[in-house]
């Protein structure tokens, strides 16, 4: 992942460790960059499929018609 501030890439375990001095240690929902701090919303899993789908519709449709 990726973050949304800094755009330091880390692995979502990576991200777990920031979280180690927090009083609800990583039950919060929230993603933490291990480099700058930045916390974020986890994406809902619909909202990741939803963007897979429509990248895929777009890439089918985006060939030229001859």
């Amino acid at each position: 992942m990726k973050c949304e501030l800094c755009g330091f890439e880390f692995e979502e375990s990576e991200a777990a460790r920031g979280c180690s001095g927090c009083a609800s240690m990583g039950g919060c929902g929230l993603i933490r960059c291990p480099n700058c701090g930045y916390e974020w919303p986890k994406e809902p899993a619909w909202v990741t499929k939803l963007m897979r789908l429509l990248k895929g519709k777009k890439s089918h449709g985006s060939e030229p018609q001859g």
